[in-house]
């Protein structure tokens, strides 16, 4: 069977990597992947916003399954197009995606709902936000309504600092069109954690808990990133409350959607809050998280395969996932300069080193091939995955992973788990 994955980033090689380990034994290819992950596939050159390319090629070489790995092209409806075409698709249509690339949409969903969240006001004129902050105080949360590649978030803990972000947002512009609209959120006070669930419209199945890390340096301090590492199991997610999280965010969620008409199929990823009354949703993603695949996916024992064609087919509650005990560890090295501006084309080392150690992966984030050597080519390169007996020595080896890997101004934190070791 041929597989198609959708993206370039380190959750997509993590994404290949767990499929390449299917008793299928698929053929991969990956639109447009990257320097690891044409280790893993056939990378296809087809940006992920060319949803006619992507549709095209399909209509060409007719794949058993397509996998939509970023938000971009699940927002922009490559999944309709694909589904119109008669095609197996792993991942939401685009009113599903509205999930994530609407803040507003998700909370009116959240509030209609009674599903636990945080008290929220929706402006699109400037004058209206700023005197709804200044009405409420500080600490306040400003979210840019549409997609901003995970740093449209501000948590402002002066009113000032709010104003701020609201004259970014709305007024210059830095996060284009997305920042037009703004949704204002009360500050919840307690722990994150993600939930991600494979949903097959009627079914629904959370994965193993994960926490990440967003700020870019130790002691999360500095601006907000996509993710500088993460860890799984998050200790904070109990038994009881994964039960919890399931019954009154999850199912109801699903529910609403489908209330709406809207058949939700792929993940479904909650970032969540543990505050004292309970787990609250901050927000929704439309796809795996990135960097928390990177450490989902190697706990998952069940043929991923078997379980993307589950979620196509509407098939979930046939399945049994199982997952390992052990947990794993992730840690992110990033460009110099990231999440700001960052130079392209170092050459990286190390990597075959780094993969010869037992219990380490490394995922490819932003990486590609030049003159026969792999160069760094984003923000985040490369993610260095271990798993362990515990949290501990999971992070043990990620580090020594981590420590065979050389490019010019490579950056990593150096206490990623730290709430959980």
């Amino acid at each position: 069977m041929d597989i198609l994955v959708v993206g370039s980033g380190g959750r997509e090689h993590a994404m290949c990597w767990a499929l390449s380990k299917s008793k299928r034994q698929p053929k991969l290819f990956c639109a447009p992947g990257n320097a690891g992950i044409a280790e893993l596939a056939e990378c296809v050159d087809i940006k992920v916003v060319d949803i006619s390319g992507l549709v095209n090629w399909c209509k060409e070489h007719k794949p058993t399954l397509i996998v939509i790995g970023p938000e971009i092209p699940l927002c922009l409806g490559l999944a309709d197009e694909l589904i119109k075409e008669g095609f197996q698709v792993f991942g939401p249509t685009k009113d599903g995606a509205q999930m994530e690339g609407s803040k507003d949409f998700t909370k009116k969903i959240l509030l209609d709902n009674h599903i636990p969240t945080a008290k929220a006001a929706t402006f699109t004129d400037y004058e209206g936000a700023l005197s709804y902050v200044r009405s409420q105080g500080a600490p306040i949360v400003i979210k840019a309504d549409g997609l901003a590649a995970g740093k449209g978030v501000t948590v402002c803990e002066t009113v000032a600092q709010a104003e701020a972000a609201l004259e970014e947002s709305m007024n210059k512009k830095v996060f284009g069109a997305a920042g037009n609209k703004v949704v204002i959120e009360e500050f919840l006070e307690g722990e994150e954690a993600s939930i991600l669930a494979f949903v097959d419209g009627e079914s629904i199945i959370p994965m193993v808990s994960a926490q990440d890390h967003k700020r870019v340096f130790d002691g999360d301090t500095g601006p907000n990133t996509g993710g500088m590492g993460a860890y799984s199991p998050a200790p904070v997610i109990t038994e009881k409350l994964n039960a919890e999280i399931l019954e009154k965010i999850l199912k109801p969620t699903v529910a609403a959607l489908k209330k709406m008409g809207i058949t939700y199929k792929g993940v479904l990823y909650a970032g969540l809050m543990i505050t004292k009354e309970g787990p609250k949703v901050i927000e929704y993603n439309c796809r795996f998280g990135d960097p928390e695949t990177q450490v989902v996916l190697p706990r998952l024992k069940t043929d991923f395969v078997n379980i993307c064609m589950a979620v196509a087919q509407g098939k979930l509650s046939h399945l049994k996932i199982e997952w390992d005990e052990r947990p794993a560890a992730c840690v992110v090295m990033a460009s110099e300069g990231y999440p700001g501006n960052y130079p392209k084309g170092k050459v990286i080392t190390g990597l075959a080193e780094a993969k010869k150690k037992s219990n380490v992966s490394v995922f490819h984030a932003g990486t590609a091939l030049k003159d026969g050597k792999v160069v760094t080519s984003g923000g985040r390169v490369l993610c260095v995955t271990g798993v362990g007996k515990n949290i501990k020595e999971a992070l043990e080896n990620a580090y020594s992973g981590v420590k065979e890997i050389r490019f010019d101004g490579a950056h990593y934190r150096k206490d990623i788990g730290w709430r959980a070791r």
